[in-house]
This record gives C-alpha cells, sequence and structure tokens, in this order.
C-alpha cells in the first residue's frame, strides 16, 4: 500500500506562501530526493500554476545546478490537479482529476508504487481534516513573514502526531517528520 506524504514549507508564523521562505541549494536537493522517491504529486490548482514555473528552466536552465535538478524531478513526476476551473494542465505529465480528492487519494493508496506526495495546502487541509495522511512533513523556515496564508486555519478537529525524524539544513530550515495518531478524546 503506497503512503500518502504531504510536504510543505512554512514560517515560523505560520505561513505557507510558495514564495517565502530561506530558499537555498540544500532546499532544492532535499525536495529534489522528496520529489524522485515518489510515483505521483496531487495539487490543488493555484499552487500547480505557480509550480508550472519550473517549466522554464527545463529550456532556459538557471545558473543553479540545484535548482535545475528540481526541474527536471517535477517535470518527469506523474501530476494530477484538483481544480474546478482549470481546462488544460499544459504540462506532459500533468492532468486534470477526473474524481473528488478523497476517493483519488484512496483508490491510488490501494494501488501498487511509489509514495503519494501533497504540495498543496488546500489538499492537505482537506485529507487531514478527513484523516487520510500517513506521513506529514512540515519544512520550518526560521523567519517569521508576519502575513499570508496560514497553514492550518481550517482545521475542523485536534490531531495528534508523532515525530519520527528531523532534518536540519545549514540555512537553519528543518523539516520535521511526523506521522498522525489517533486521538483516544475525539475517536479518530
Amino acid at each position: 500500500m503506497r503512503k500518502v506524504i504531504a510536504a510543505i514549507n512554512m514560517t515560523l508564523d505560520g505561513v505557507c506562501d510558495h514564495t517565502v521562505g530561506i530558499v537555498d541549494e540544500n532546499l532544492h536537493h532535499h525536495y529534489s530526493d522528496l520529489v524522485n522517491n515518489a510515483g505521483v504529486m496531487l495539487y490543488g490548482r493555484t499552487t500547480y500554476q505557480l509550480m508550472q514555473f519550473w517549466q522554464t528552466l527545463l529550456t532556459s536552465p538557471s545558473d543553479q545546478k540545484s535548482m535545475n535538478d528540481f526541474a527536471f524531478s517535477i517535470d518527469k513526476i506523474e501530476k494530477i490537479v484538483f481544480s474546478n476551473t482549470l481546462k488544460d494542465t499544459g504540462w506532459n505529465t500533468a492532468k486534470i482529476a477526473s474524481r473528488p480528492l478523497e476517493e483519488m487519494v484512496l483508490e491510488l493508496k490501494q494501488q501498487s508504487g511509489q509514495d503519494i506526495l501533497i504540495g498543496s495546502r488546500s489538499l492537505i487541509i482537506q485529507l487531514l481534516n478527513n484523516n487520510l495522511l500517513d506521513e506529514f512533513q512540515i519544512c520550518i523556515h526560521p523567519m517569521v513573514e508576519g502575513k499570508g496564508l496560514k497553514l492550518f486555519d481550517n482545521i475542523t478537529d485536534r490531531i495528534i502526531f508523532n515525530l519520527i525524524k528531523t532534518k536540519s539544513l545549514n540555512s537553519g530550515v528543518t523539516i520535521f517528520y511526523y506521522e498522525p495518531i489517533q486521538d483516544k478524546t475525539t475517536n479518530r
């Protein structure tokens, strides 16, 4: 059975905007490794459209090898986009979801293959609220942004996690790897 792994960047004050954070070579390597070891990545429309930036590096490479490597990794992974408005993905390895998120995730989990990555805040919130995440990787950037979209604004019930490992980067960024555990007070 495939694992559903959510991975997202967040500042100390909970902002998860994809345009903020301390981005360096080590962070690109971390995410390249994560994507290279997964079989499919699920996105909401907004995050997907932000990620399309990486397509530009395939034809006009950056002077940073780590960015080019990540662009190659994100290009080759299968992507499923959940959108009610997008009609075409504009990316050969991406398709629009044909069913609701929960149905698609349950079906993908039953298939053989590499893990399922979730890279959009909106999808992470839905899957947390429906108890469908197997692992949650939060990459904390040691900064306070002060404004922006907060990661946990729409969680409906308490969720308790077990810390399974940490990874620190030279920039001060730390990745926390968690598994959700059942909360006996809410019967989750």
